[in-house]
């Protein structure tokens, strides 16, 4: 099985409409309003009965990226009663970062709140996991069952070009424009990619995916020889929740071979 540590930068640098309506756990709820045991036990179990029925139903986003950084969050709280700001994703501003680390500097001092504080983490940090660890079989299962192909000639330049999303029958494929992108992180380059959706094709007998790749290639005249990649799944998913963010995983794998 794949660990979810190998899965948690991609994840986290993806955006999802979803995220707006999944039952969210804020960034700061260990410190946020009531500083009690039983309840935030009932935040918690609030939030992963949530994730739950995610996970049943075979939806793996938001709540996978969702659920690393909060458990990583955990542990660097655990282990050094501060936040590190190289800790925290792309996506909280440099003030959240701030007041996040001012609200722990702050209860640091009083030892009643650390010790109900530590309590809280003794029981957060094993529901973290537990789900991490279905959320990564789940992850397993479903890239199993997909294969990404090269279509037609591939070109040197792999940073830029065209990915083709199709699952049972079939009959139509979503076309994606991607871009790699490299960022510094940590005094370590990572790497994220972006797609902009540009059509959902139909298939039939005389539309195949080479000439759907000529036919971009006409359009786009920009990029004259582009990489095209196929990810194709034997089964169907749920397609915004987990497929496309799969493909995009299979696709980032892909390039950096």
């Amino acid at each position: 099985m794949a660990s979810w540590q190998n899965l948690s930068v991609f994840v986290y640098y993806d955006t999802f409409t979803e995220q707006q309506r999944m039952e969210k756990l804020d960034h700061d709820w260990l410190t946020k309003g009531l500083i009690d045991f039983e309840y935030k036990k009932y935040v918690l179990l609030a939030y992963f009965k949530s994730v739950k029925e995610s996970f049943t139903k075979v939806e793996l986003y938001p709540y996978l990226a969702d659920l690393v950084w909060h458990y990583r969050n955990l542990q660097v709280v655990k282990e050094n009663k501060s936040l590190m700001k190289d800790s925290f994703p792309q996506e909280l501003t440099a003030q959240r970062i701030k007041n996040l680390e001012i609200n722990y500097r702050k209860i640091i001092a009083d030892d009643d709140v650390m010790l109900e504080l530590e309590q809280v983490m003794e029981y957060a940090l094993p529901l973290f996991k537990l789900s991490l660890d279905e959320g990564s079989c789940i992850y397993d299962y479903v890239e199993s069952q997909c294969e990404i192909i090269p279509v037609g000639i591939s070109s040197l330049y792999k940073n830029e070009g065209y990915l083709f999303v199709s699952q049972p029958p079939e009959k139509e494929t979503n076309i994606y424009r991607y871009q790699m992108t490299l960022y510094e992180q940590s005094h370590h380059t990572m790497r994220s990619i972006q797609t902009n959706h540009i059509s959902v094709v139909k298939k039939n007998l005389s539309t195949t995916y080479e000439s759907i790749k000529q036919s971009l290639t006409k359009k786009f005249i920009e990029l004259p020889n582009p990489c095209t990649y196929l990810v194709v799944s034997k089964f169907n998913f749920p397609y915004q929740q987990t497929l496309m963010p799969i493909a995009k995983r299979l696709l980032m794998k892909e390039i950096g071979r």
